[in-house]
């Protein structure tokens, strides 16, 4: 028995440095941020020591009209998003899957929107939404669509729109690349024999593509939710959370009770908040997978 563990023992070995990352940057932190939750912890006694408050921090931050419009905010922006990306990136890998010149081309082209760093991109799209001389009030003014521009950024109504069709844009390439590589895997004689029986492509979609992609376009779905619903740096650049909390989210929630009220007590209550709807999200993705794999 010991030289069989002698033997094993070199293998473990390996793990052992990715057990030392996960325990160090992922597990401890998050226990670390619940443990801190519980406290007062702020500037002040950041030193000396925090205060155990048990749940008085879950109980004053749940109530506040801001919570309610963060989470509101997010849930919004997140389900629109993954929409919109879902879609659009599906159309797109369709019209990519097809055999036409200067294909792998435009496949490249479409991935900028993607690899551009999100401060880049936030940036340019506050440009774009300016109101004086943005690009998209031109447009709808020379069509005479609007008589007035319109203050996309700078008004509560539409912060938030113009938020989400920036990130609707950022998002289309890394569901449009994914969900190409999917239906590239599928078997083209089920296609063929579709075709021969006479089936549209309403039908096709329906009862072929559909149920074949459907593995892929869960992991798509929760990967996307997971990278949409922790949003926070495109809010910080484009509209800061504003105006009136129109843009405000959890995450970005999250920031300003720890670095701009130093209340790190009650910013561990949105950590952890944003936690535990991310664990329901992913418990309900192995549920899928698990009926889907019992099918």
């Amino acid at each position: 028995m010991y030289g069989h563990l002698r033997n094993k023992a070199p293998k473990y070995l390996f793990l052992l440095p990715a057990l030392v990352f996960v325990l160090t940057f992922m597990i401890y932190p998050i226990i670390y941020n619940i443990f801190v939750s519980f406290q007062n912890l702020t500037l002040m006694n950041l030193q000396t020591g925090a205060e155990f408050v048990g749940l008085d921090n879950y109980v004053n931050i749940l109530q506040t009209d801001k919570f309610g419009i963060a989470l509101k905010n997010t849930l919004i922006y997140t389900f629109t998003c993954i929409v919109f990306q879902v879609v659009i990136g599906y159309l797109l890998a369709v019209f990519l899957n097809q055999d036409f010149p200067f294909r792998n081309f435009f496949r490249s082209i479409m991935l900028l929107a993607w690899m551009t760093p999100l401060v880049i991109t936030g940036s340019l799209f506050t440009w774009l939404f300016d109101v004086d001389y943005g690009v998209f009030n031109y447009i709808l003014t020379s069509l005479n669509i609007v008589d007035n521009p319109i203050n996309w950024l700078g008004q509560k109504n539409t912060a938030l729109v113009a938020v989400i069709i920036t990130n609707i844009w950022i998002g289309i390439p890394f569901n449009m690349i994914l969900i190409l590589a999917a239906m590239q895997s599928l078997p083209k004689d089920v296609y063929e024999a579709a075709k021969v029986d006479g089936a549209k492509r309403i039908q096709t979609f329906w009862h072929i593509t559909l149920p074949l992609l459907r593995p892929q376009l869960l992991v798509i779905l929760v990967l996307g939710i997971i990278y949409t619903f922790k949003v926070f740096d495109l809010i910080l650049i484009m509209t800061g959370g504003g105006p009136v909390n129109a843009t405000t989210v959890l995450p970005f929630y999250g920031y300003e009770l720890a670095f701009v009220n130093f209340s790190f007590g009650e910013s561990g209550v949105i950590a952890t908040v944003i936690l535990i709807i991310l664990l329901l999200i992913a418990s309900i993705y192995l549920y899928l997978i698990k009926k889907e794999e019992a099918q």
